[in-house]
């Protein structure tokens, strides 16, 4: 299959900007009712946060789950082998170090006492076999050097400080659902653990665009409700008409005003006409292509086929402009892959561009939209 969309490096630094400058607003939970971060109090960090949840506990139930589930890994897994009628596993919430750099510039504040990376990872593994052992659900993110830095200077923690990275770990502004460990090796574990981290902080970006175009108060609502149905209503129509196989689904659009670039891509399974769970990629991609529609910009969707299906690779695609998405022509199918090249991504070996087809109607600007409206190609007016 094709290589997925390049990770642009400055992600997380556009990122952390927008966090300045909107005081971390746009780290949003998809999931239950936001938490007001505040500085630690008389409690200390290991107090409860301001909605009254213990850091790490009090997490809503899963609405879905199994490997790559938007509950992370091992929610069904979890499900299946807890007792009916028992009470759930106790979360428990570790923030961990995934690469060699990242370890090295959080050494210097002296919070791994001296140990190596490789012996750093022993002990993570030890570790987490213990607590999942011990009948607790381990909750899990990335231990990110620099955000780490920005969220002790923001609440006045001392970085080498445990009661710093407990409190990190357990950040109630941390975007979706927990990513629960389940069991398997660090080999597989950590590579899992950044493509979670990364479709986080798209996930951060695009809310942060989103809610920016949606407006706040009594109108912004409904407007946020029919854009985010309508960018759900458009990922079935595209898994529906996609055939059996696992395909790829890239986005890129701009911002009408600043143009800043916002990406995101998906695997979508179709087995026997019925899509697959998405992981959190695809709940990634949701909120960005929500946040191409609600902002107006112009980009494109491209659904890469299945490579493995006889005939060779299909190529579709779906020009975005002013909130709405038009289906390309062949011809328009090829320039864009041909744009992509000039992105650095490779062009598809054996490729059958055809024209894209008609998805979902965006509903009226007021939001009153008719969930599950038929394609038509055309209809209300555009969100934006």
């Amino acid at each position: 299959m094709r290589e997925r969309m390049q990770e642009r490096g400055g992600e997380q630094e556009r990122e952390r900007r927008r966090r300045r400058e909107r005081g971390r607003a746009p780290v949003v939970r998809l999931w239950g009712p936001g938490a007001e971060r505040r500085r630690p109090g008389p409690t200390g960090p290991g107090g409860r946060v301001a909605d009254g949840r213990p850091p790490g506990g009090g997490v809503s139930a899963p609405r879905t789950g199994g490997s790559g589930g938007p509950a992370g890994p091992g929610a069904l897994e979890r499900r299946r082998g807890h007792p009916r009628g028992a009470p759930p596993p106790q979360p428990v919430a570790l923030a961990l170090a995934v690469g060699a750099a990242d370890f090295a510039d959080l050494a210097r504040h002296g919070l791994f006492g001296g140990l190596t990376f490789r012996s750093y990872l022993r002990r993570v593994a030890v570790q987490l076999r213990a607590l999942r052992g011990q009948g607790l659900e381990v909750h899990l993110r990335v231990l990110d050097p620099a955000d780490y830095a920005e969220y002790c200077a923001e609440l006045g923690f001392a970085p080498g400080d445990a009661a710093a990275r407990v409190a990190y770990a357990a950040d109630p502004e941390l975007a979706g659902e927990p990513f629960v460990y389940a069991g398997q090796r660090l080999a597989a574990l950590l590579p899992e653990l950044v493509d979670d981290h990364r479709a986080r902080v798209r996930i951060s970006i695009a809310m942060a665009a989103l809610l920016t175009a949606a407006g706040e108060g009594p109108t912004g609502e409904p407007r946020l409700v029919a854009v985010m149905r309508h960018a759900v209503e458009v990922q079935l129509a595209v898994a529906a008409g996609a055939g059996d196989g696992i395909h790829l689904l890239t986005l890129r659009c701009h911002g009408p005003e600043d143009g800043e670039e916002l990406t995101s891509a998906t695997d979508v399974q179709v087995e026997r006409g019925r899509p697959g769970p998405g992981g959190r990629d695809a709940e990634a991609f949701c909120v960005t292509l929500a946040a191409g529609l609600a902002v107006g910009g112009a980009g494109a969707m491209v659904l890469h086929g299945d490579p493995a299906a006889p005939g060779g690779q299909t190529v579709r695609g779906w020009a975005l402009r002013g909130g709405r998405l038009r289906p390309m022509t062949v011809r328009e199918v090829l320039d864009e892959l041909a744009d992509d090249v000039g992105r650095g991504l490779p062009f598809p070996p054996a490729v059958v561009p055809l024209p894209g087809f008609p998805l979902p109607s965006p509903p009226p600007s007021g939001g009153g939209g008719r969930p599950g409206a038929r394609p038509t190609g055309g209809g209300g007016e555009p969100l934006a």
